[in-house]
């Protein structure tokens, strides 16, 4: 672009962490000559829904610590340094004492968040950076004017504003299908003063993630306390009778725990090129092969790092990998593994050595996001039922205070965790809470949840969900979608299969979450073609195509890909 041009104009819809490192990317950037403008539906900026109160109360933690957040303005190790006291006090941090290496209450990353965007702002006043900040207002409308090469922005009750790009970085997303309808039901514990509820009865959770956690520390707070052993080990004590807490997981499974990584940022100079993915894709018709993504970005690593483990993994294709590692996890007791995986952790931070198998599970989760769009409809469906349900447990690094307490909770007789299959329904009652069905030995069973809270963590939204219906009107927006690799396998799903459809020339296609988006992060029309002005960062609606929420390093990751794109 020009740096000698009148001003660029471009506005970031949302002022949560991805709009943060969006605003970072630009401020950072060698052009000066822009007017920025950010909406936030919100009073504040920063937190977005995670760290703000709509996502986390105080009992509520971060699970990733200093050392592992990229740096945005200042290290939360040098912001406390300058922080206001009272927060510091409000939250019991202690700036003389500070570890880069615990873990913090969400609502005080919250705050330094907040804090960034301020200083960030200040740093781009003195660029010649002019930036327009838009609190408590509601993007109802994005509209692409293609002739004149302008994007408006349609906010309620203000005149709508013209800009050069805009940058979509709406956040996290929990439609609601029927709270607010049904008596204690809940499509979601956030934010979780709802759940502030005292019981009588079990409350039937749906889902062991991170979102289960959450909620599992809410309720367990309003209906019971916990006391801190010598040993270093928690104990609940129950307050109000009747009350359980009921897991339900695919896997009955609990998510892994929380340890050392060797490298606090997961590995990204260690994940494929971009120029051997489109080696391979030229080489395998136009298709990146998952096989060869699990051997390069995950197997291979191993031959150096941990030579032992490839030796039992180097003849293992990638079913084999999965149902070795699943299978030695569910021959034990959901919470006897549950200890020992503690107990492992907690060597692993005390010595600062990685359980690297883990580590590098999470690297290849985080490296699947670039190439996903290249894979087969095959590859797709074999990474969603095969890979994914392991990645999802394991590097899901559940903070060990959580941990004692669930371990707490289930010493009392108050928190146990049963597997379901695909197969189990939820049906939200009228007279409140659901019936939950699912099989167990071949035998279906139901049970009543007075109360039900859905945890399965952010879903995939649908093309149809995507909230700016102008851009789906006009066509400016797709459905998501990938080809099969064969006409065979895709004519064997279309009559039983919704999600995939037939097209010209006997070519089979399988519609996946959300829009479709390019490496730019660019919304992409029906014709294939990019939008050079209209960038989508808002994870809940590209799902199909960037299939892992990695957080702090999506936001890094994929703000960097945008402004590449914005600068050429």
């Amino acid at each position: 672009m020009d740096i000698n041009t009148a001003k660029k104009k471009i506005a970031i819809i949302g002022g949560g962490p991805s709009g943060l490192f969006m605003y970072k990317r630009l401020k950072e950037s060698e052009v000066s000559d822009l007017e920025i403008d950010i909406f936030e539906r919100k009073d504040y900026l920063g937190a977005g829904m995670p760290y703000s109160a709509e996502g986390a109360n105080v009992e509520h933690i971060t699970n990733v610590s200093d050392n592992e957040i990229p740096v945005i303005f200042n290290s939360i190790e040098d912001w406390v340094k300058i922080a206001p006291k009272e927060i510091l006090e409000k939250f019991d941090i202690n700036e003389e004492k500070f570890n880069e290496y615990k873990v913090l209450p969400r609502l005080f990353f919250g705050e330094y968040l907040s804090a960034q965007f301020q200083l960030l702002k200040e740093a781009a006043e003195k660029k010649g950076i002019i930036t327009n900040i838009h609190l408590n207002c509601i993007v109802e409308d994005i509209i692409d004017f293609t002739d004149a090469n302008k994007v408006a922005v349609i906010v309620k009750n203000q005149d709508e504003k013209h800009f050069d790009q805009v940058i979509i970085c709406t956040g996290h997303n929990w439609p609601k299908k029927y709270e607010g309808k049904i008596p204690n039901y809940f499509d979601s514990p956030y934010p979780p003063q709802k759940l502030s509820l005292k019981l009588n009865h079990a409350v039937g959770i749906m889902g062991s993630s991170l979102t289960a956690i959450d909620a599992l520390r809410t309720l367990a707070r309003h209906n019971g306390s916990f006391e801190s052993n010598e040993d270093g080990t928690y104990a609940y004590h129950l307050e109000s009778e009747g009350f359980k807490l009921v897991m339900h997981s695919r896997s009955g499974l609990l998510p892994a725990i929380r340890f050392h990584l060797a490298d606090s940022h997961l590995g990204k100079d260690e994940t494929l090129s971009k120029a051997e993915i489109q080696e391979s894709i030229a080489e395998n018709c136009g298709f990146l092969p998952l096989d060869f993504v699990f051997e390069r970005n995950f197997k291979a690593m191993f031959i150096k790092k941990d030579p032992s483990f490839y030796e039992l993994i180097k003849n293992m294709n990638l079913e084999a990998f999965v149902g070795a590692m699943m299978g030695f996890r569910e021959k034990m007791e959901p919470f006897e593994l549950f200890k020992k995986e503690y107990d492992e952790a907690a060597e692993s931070i005390e010595k600062r050595e990685s359980i690297y198998w883990k580590e590098a599970l999470a690297v290849l989760s985080f490296a699947m996001n670039y190439p996903a769009k290249y894979l087969s409809a095959e590859d797709m469906e074999r990474l969603q039922k095969v890979l994914m349900p392991l990645i999802s447990i394991v590097i899901a690094f559940v903070p060990q205070s959580s941990c004692r307490e669930l371990l707490a909770l289930h010493n009392a007789g108050v928190l146990s965790i049963i597997a379901v299959g695909d197969d189990a329904v939820v049906k939200p009652l009228e007279t409140g809470g659901a019936d939950y069905s699912y099989k167990v030995a071949d035998k279906e069973v139901t049970v009543h949840f007075d109360t039900f809270v859905d945890c399965i963590g952010q879903p995939h939204l649908s093309f149809d969900d995507f909230p700016f219906k102008s851009l789906i009107n006009k066509g400016t927006v797709s459905p998501a979608r990938l080809q099969f690799k064969s006409a065979e396998n895709g004519k064997a799903q279309v009559k039983e299969n919704d999600l995939v459809t037939e097209e010209k020339d006997n070519m089979y296609y399988l519609t996946v979450p959300g829009i479709t988006i390019n490496d730019h992060f660019q919304v992409v029309d029906k014709k294939g073609e990019a939008n050079q002005r209209i960038y989508i960062m808002a994870v809940p609606y590209i799902g199909g195509y960037n299939p892992d929420y990695s957080g702090i390093d999506f936001c890094e990751a994929a703000s960097e890909a945008v402004l590449k794109s914005i600068l050429n």
